[in-house]
């Protein structure tokens, strides 16, 4: 992987962190958290610069997941459960993820870069479920920038242990998917006494 990562940056530099990262969010099977982490490796290594980087990683995460988005508005569930597998995104994937969208739209879409194999479905979801534009973008945008910034300076911050982003990633997933139960377990219980 790295020597791909290596060929893109040398020959597109910034605009290669770009294409990429639209590649991988709209599905593409690109391991983007290790790929941010790897340029954070290059800025680390002064072969990149921070803020073009970063820069260049929002907007390819941002393209990347409104294409998904339109993708939703213009084709619809239908596409998803045909084309997904080629992506994928498994009909179990598609299905749990839907059921988690109907019930936390906005904020899956804002947390859901940080969860592997969600992050390819929920701009679907919003597009399929009629979500504004405005309203997606600003979820979408918030969470994209983000996670750039979270894991370019994992990068940078693990200079030559890079690579050991995979123990930090299976650690943080599970912190992360605990602190989000805990969440929606928090939102459910208010909703509930407000009801009663």
């Amino acid at each position: 992987m790295e020597q791909h990562i290596s060929y893109l940056l040398a020959h597109f530099g910034y605009f290669g962190i770009i294409m990429a990262l639209i590649g991988g969010i709209v599905g593409l099977p690109v391991p983007d958290e290790l790929f941010l982490t790897f340029i954070g490796y290059h800025i680390f290594k002064g072969e990149m610069a921070y803020i073009p980087a970063l820069l260049s990683a929002w907007a390819g995460s941002a393209a990347g997941i409104s294409i998904s988005y339109l993708l939703g508005v213009k084709l619809g569930l239908p596409f998803l459960k045909k084309f997904g597998p080629k992506l994928h995104l498994t009909e179990d994937k598609i299905d749990t993820a839907k059921k988690l969208y109907d019930k936390y739209g906005p904020f899956l879409l804002f947390i859901g870069y940080f969860i592997p194999g969600l992050r390819h479905l929920t701009a679907y979801l919003a597009g399929i479920n009629g979500y504004s534009f405005r309203k997606f973008s600003f979820f979408a945008y918030t969470g994209a920038l983000i996670w750039t910034i979270t894991f370019l300076t994992f990068g940078y911050l693990l200079g030559n242990q890079w690579k050991s982003i995979e123990m930090y990633m299976s650690k943080f997933s599970v912190i992360l998917v605990m602190l989000m139960a805990f969440i929606l377990l928090a939102v459910f219980v208010i909703k509930k006494r407000k009801t009663i």
